[in-house]
């Protein structure tokens, strides 16, 4: 099976959220329900100091601790590509994928009373396409693709210090990041 994954280059993200708004408009979310997040991180002291941003949406892990735990079976690993998705019409809301993600991505959608998370833009990747993340990105900070061959081309890291968990779910991303970033 190949596994698809993200690239994401923090060196050049200027936080700008192009991909967190695609992903929320995508996947019509409503007020602080997200997919995909922009994180800021910061400090230091003057004159040095640092900062830098982390998009993440569903890491598409090796090891999907949130498809593990799920009791109905909603959420799931695809054969064909490796991509964690979901059938919501099987979620019955009991949150056990929010808390067995180390990267807090599904997300408790009230009004529906049950969990949703990033697929990868399933449907798109089905016809070729990338997911709505990649092709909003204005610095093309993001790229999706089969994970050995991003690696590869961009190395294999995705052990930063914001990033808990790498070493129990083996996520299928690599990031380029600042020093400050790292482990």
């Amino acid at each position: 099976m190949a596994q698809k994954g993200f690239y994401y280059d923090s060196t050049v993200c200027t936080g700008c959220k192009a991909c967190q708004i695609a992903c929320k408009d995508k996947n019509d979310l409503k007020v602080g329900e997200l997919f995909r997040k922009v994180y800021e991180f910061e400090g230091g002291t003057f004159p040095n100091v640092w900062g830098y941003y982390l998009s993440l949406g569903c890491n598409h892990c090796k090891e999907p601790k949130c498809a593990e735990n799920c009791p109905t079976g909603a959420i799931y690993k695809r054969e064909s590509d490796g991509l964690v998705v979901q059938d919501r019409e099987k979620c019955i809301g009991c949150k056990m994928c929010i808390w067995s993600c180390p990267y807090e991505r599904p997300q408790y959608l009230e009004e529906q009373g049950k969990c949703g998370k990033c697929d990868g833009c399933a449907d798109l990747v089905d016809q070729g396409l990338n997911p709505v993340c990649v092709d909003t990105c204005p610095l093309r900070a993001i790229e999706f693709g089969d994970i050995e061959e991003l690696r590869k081309k961009y190395g294999a890291n995705y052990n930063l210090k914001v990033l808990p968990g790498a070493n129990i779910t083996k996520p299928s991303i690599t990031v380029k990041a600042k020093p400050e970033a790292m482990n």
